[in-house]
């Protein structure tokens, strides 16, 4: 009844019963596969025809339906049905059915921000890829954790809904909609009934609850803080709004602006933060990117008293953060950021105005404009001087960008002798440079700072006491930091380059901050809990208000309210969370995504964390991931998680680039001009050359017609630019979802950059087509198939066994491995070596079949049914390799004549020394060395070697 109930839903007739089927004869077979239809070329991916093209699109598909490899169009829309009305990879709750004496696999997606623009080819890389460890890991016996959902908030949206006048909220539905559609449409194994979206109310009131507690614990404050400022547009403007110091719409200037910000103390975590990171199973790169950015390092707090160029004390002290302590005698000047507090006061009237303009033209610049190393460096003289306390001297303090506000005291003591920048500023403005350090072997170039440790020179003075001279650089530091803490100079300090994150958008389509401000005292009063969610109010004006107030302050209504427990009248905070808060916790509502009550259930948390597998970009390894770790490791300081970190391995998936673009060369008479001519290309026109007009010379890349022209060949990233975007609609509709699933995999390893290949696909589309045939059979004249398989009852040769074992091994070290690319070709080994057998033994053919479901599930499945199993293969066992079926019987034997080798025989493992010498004896190669020869002895070490000793006095008749 199950059987036939599940060919009613598939709407497949059962296979024949095995009696019924034809027998399965050698020379029939033989036939059979001379009847099988040859692999012809599938045609490139064609454009979508438009509605005056209705009839020749008709006519298209019947072509295409001749030319396929299998009926994948059949195949695999009746397999997604299958798979969602019988919620196959739903992953039922603690209390549910879940058999947590079961191991866990929590695999996880870095979930994607939904946009208009859907899928391109490069995005399922990485869900495939999860994927397939997905499905291996149920096979295996594992409770697998494997959702998804939507990081839907966001600037983008907003752009949108500026430009269209349509409501944000109803483009993100949209676009999830089409995204959920394009996913499904790859089969991927997801539980849907997971899904979350970060823009539901019911989701974001545990994003603003994670707020609360944030506030609670005093790592949520407010602080005047530079933004991104746009007087054209009147607003503020996101950091990736910001290229090269103008708006990314419409080019106009920005400045930098302190407003008042709400910021999250990241930096009370820096430590943990750091030192974690040794025990993930991370890319070391990935490691050591989160390590450079958090920046930590161990110096010193200098004290530097501001005096006038006579050496009176003006009331005012510098502190100076520096790492290299020993070279203070080395200070000939210091230097302060334009944003510096003290600042306005440190200019003399002389300088004001200088200053005061420097300062404003440092506020256009971003931050990495202004510490790019190879920018020429800027500043100006601020007119006051302070004294080294080491010293005694009078030095000037001057004023450039490269110093920053955020980093350190905002202030540097400048050793231009023994830092490139500040040499190179020093020379540029004529100051001091004061060699202090002397390198180990006593030389170095003259003309170029020294920044290494060695020896310290010209480092004492009577006046302050302090001599360093002839000391190493690190014991030198540690008797400076003595020196100034038992002075009253400074102290010992360890910094770091981690800044507090900035926490708050001047936009519209975010999560409201949960609180409000009394209006006769300002207080800030944070919402109770049970007052949460606080929804967003609907806008139908989203565009900027001119004067750098948020979108939100035109929802009058909204933002008038009254603070419940004292009754006073109140305004809610009108700047919203910023797009990284609903993705820094998703991980952990994904195993809860229904809870009301609390944002995960302990005993969930418990079981399903850490996440074990996560999978994205490289471009998200620094930001994302450590704000993630940053309020994983506050909510396990809360009791909320159990585990210290989030993410116990993660994996960086590579880009897929455009098709190889060729470029060729043509002055201004039309002549083609080679790449590799002396020429100047820049002053020539460009034309790109289609691939049929190319053909490969060595390693280069030339024209068909004319091989003396060179061409440029390079793939680019996809973007709608440059019009190189792959559709994966429209490769699922030419190539079938498991084709394109296969193909990503089969580029090359995961990790690594791969440019797409429409011929590529088409080879991965044969392969799957030459499984089918195999195990269905060739088509039928009217270009159907048989419903039953060509499989026979028969019992496996030991050969056969051999060959399907050693795939079976290969490719579960392969997907162990995340080398999806080499256990590809595994499987095409085995298909290429079935092709050759007489018969196909059923019990070798489902372990193939298996074997191939991670990677091509609808074909899978669909021979798993017609093999006679009415239920999913998705739960079945994954194969196990037999160690018995490993082992090689035969073996390759050096043979040596007289000690030196002369050739190889292919010899069994149990061979005796009698039957090696037969063997090499009758091999065509060796028996020229041994016919008509005595023999004095044989030397024979089994499974080493056979070597022969000639008596070269006899000749043996």
């Amino acid at each position: 009844m199950m059987a036939l109930a599940l060919q009613w839903q598939l709407q497949l007739p059962l296979p024949l019963p095995l009696q019924a089927r034809p027998p399965a004869r050698a020379a029939a077979r033989r036939r059979q596969r001379g009847l099988l239809a040859p692999a012809r070329r599938v045609p490139p991916l064609r454009a979508r025809c438009c509605a005056g093209e209705a009839a020749a699109a008709d006519a298209g598909k019947a072509q295409a339906a001749a030319r396929r490899a299998y009926p994948y169009d059949e195949i695999e829309p009746r397999w997604q049905r299958h798979w969602e009305e019988h919620r196959t990879f739903r992953t039922p709750d603690i209390g549910e059915g879940l058999d947590t004496s079961k191991p866990k696999c929590y695999i996880l997606d870095m979930f994607p921000y939904p946009s208009g623009a859907g899928l391109h080819v490069g995005h399922p890389l990485g869900y495939t890829a999860t994927d397939i460890l997905s499905r291996f890991k149920r096979m295996k016996g594992f409770n697998v954790l494997h959702p998804m959902g939507w990081d839907a908030f966001g600037l983008p949206a907003e752009q949108y809904a500026i430009e269209t006048g349509t409501h944000p909220k109803i483009t993100t539905e949209r676009n999830i909609e089409r995204f959920r559609t394009q996913l499904k449409s790859l089969g991927f194994s997801y539980d849907w009934d997971r899904e979350i979206s970060t823009t539901e109310p019911a989701y974001y009131k545990w994003t603003q609850w994670i707020f609360l507690q944030l506030l609670k614990r005093g790592l949520a404050y407010q602080a005047e803080v530079p933004v991104n400022w746009c007087p054209a547009l009147g607003t503020v403007l996101a950091n990736e709004e910001v290229v090269d110091g103008v708006s990314e719409r419409g080019g106009y200037p920005v400045i930098r602006k302190p407003m008042r910000q709400w910021m999250l103390r990241i930096t009370s975590y820096a430590d943990r933060l750091l030192e974690d990171l040794n025990d993930l199973d991370w890319p070391e790169s990935i490691k050591e990117m989160q390590r450079n950015w958090i920046g930590r390092s161990k110096g010193a707090e200098l004290v530097f008293s501001a005096v006038d160029k006579e050496g009176h004390d003006l009331g005012a002290t510098l502190l100076v953060y520096t790492t290299r302590p020993d070279t203070i005698f080395g200070a000939t000047y210091l230097v302060v950021a334009p944003e510096h507090v003290l600042l306005s006061s440190l200019a003399s009237e002389q300088q004001r105005a200088h200053v005061e303009e420097y300062r404003e033209l440092a506020a256009r610049k971003s931050e990495l404009e202004r510490t790019d190393l190879q920018k020429e460096k800027t500043g100006v003289f601020s007119g006051s001087y302070a004294k080294n306390p080491a010293t005694g001297e009078i030095i000037p303090i001057w004023v450039a960008d490269y110093v920053l506000g955020s980093y350190g005291t905002g202030a540097i003591m400048a050793v231009p002798a023994h830092d490139s920048r500040d040499h190179e500023f020093a020379v540029k403005y004529e100051l001091p440079i004061i060699k202090v350090v002397s390198p180990p072997n006593g030389s170095c170039d003259p003309a170029e700072a020294y920044a290494d440790d060695g020896i310290m020179i010209n480092s004492s003075s009577t006046s302050s006491g302090l001599d360093i001279n002839g000391m190493l650089s690190q014991d030198a530091a540690k008797k400076v930091i003595a020196w100034v803490e038992s002075n009253g100079f400074g102290k010992k300090k360890v910094n770091y380059k981690l800044r507090d994150w900035l926490f708050a958008r001047q936009r519209y389509w975010g999560e409201p901050f949960p609180v409000s401000y009394l209006d006769d005292t300002n207080e800030m009063v944070p919402l109770s809990e049970d007052e949460l969610p606080l929804t967003l109010p609907e806008l139908d004006d989203f565009t900027p208000t001119g004067t750098g107030e948020p979108p939100l302050t035109k929802a009058t209504n909204w933002v008038r309210t009254t603070e419940p427990l004292s009754g006073k009248p109140a305004r809610r905070e009108t700047s919203t969370m910023p797009q990284w808060a609903g993705s820094c916790w998703y991980y952990l509502r994904f195993m809860d995504p229904k809870n009301s009550n609390i944002l995960v259930d302990k005993a969930k948390e418990r079981y399903w964390g850490p996440v074990d597998i996560y999978v994205g970009g490289a471009e998200h390894s620094v930001l994302h991931l450590l704000y993630a770790r940053f309020w994983h490791k506050v909510l396990y300081d809360m009791g909320v998680v159990s585990t210290k970190e989030p993410f116990k391995c993660l994996i960086n998936q590579g880009l897929i680039l455009g098709e190889v673009e060729y470029t060729a060369y043509r002055d201004s008479e039309g002549r083609w001009v080679s790449a590799d001519s002396d020429s100047s290309l820049i002053d020539l026109y460009q034309e790109k050359v289609p691939a049929d007009k190319v053909t490969k010379v060595g390693d280069h890349y030339v024209l068909r017609d004319d091989p003396n022209v060179r061409l440029n060949a390079r793939a680019y990233k996809m973007s709608k630019s440059r019009g190189n975007v792959i559709n994966p609609d429209d490769v699922v509709s030419e190539y079938g979802a498991d084709s394109l699933r296969l193909y990503e995999m089969f580029m090359g390893p995961l990790r690594d950059s791969k440019t797409w290949s429409t011929g590529g696909i088409e080879g991965v589309h044969r392969f799957l087509g030459r499984t089918w045939r195999l195990i269905v059979g060739p088509p039928l004249p009217g270009g159907s198939y048989n419903d039953g398989t060509t499989t026979t009852e028969d019992e496996p040769t030991l050969d056969q066994l051999r060959v399907l074992h050693k795939c079976i091994a290969k490719v579960t070290e392969e997907i162990n491995e995340t080398r999806f690319n080499t256990a590809i070709s595994a499987m095409m080994e085995f298909v290429n070596a079935a092709y050759k057998w007489e018969t196909q033994p059923k019990s070798v053919t489902e372990s193939f079949v298996l074997l191939l479901s991670p990677f091509a599930p609808h074909l899978a499945e669909e021979l798993w049914f017609r093999l006679g199993h009415p239920q999913s293969l998705a739960y079945e066992q994954f194969p196990e390799a037999k160690s018995e079926y490993l082992e090689e019987s035969k073996f390759v034997l050096p043979v040596q004549i007289n000690g030196k080798t002369r050739g190889a025989i292919v010899v069994d493992k149990s061979c005796s020394e009698d039957d090696a010498f037969q063997i090499a004896a009758s091999d065509e190669k060796l028996s020229k060395y041994l016919a008509g020869k005595g023999i004095r002895k044989r030397i024979y070490v089994p499974g080493r070697i056979l070597n022969v000793i000639l008596d070269q006095q006899k000749t043996k008749a």
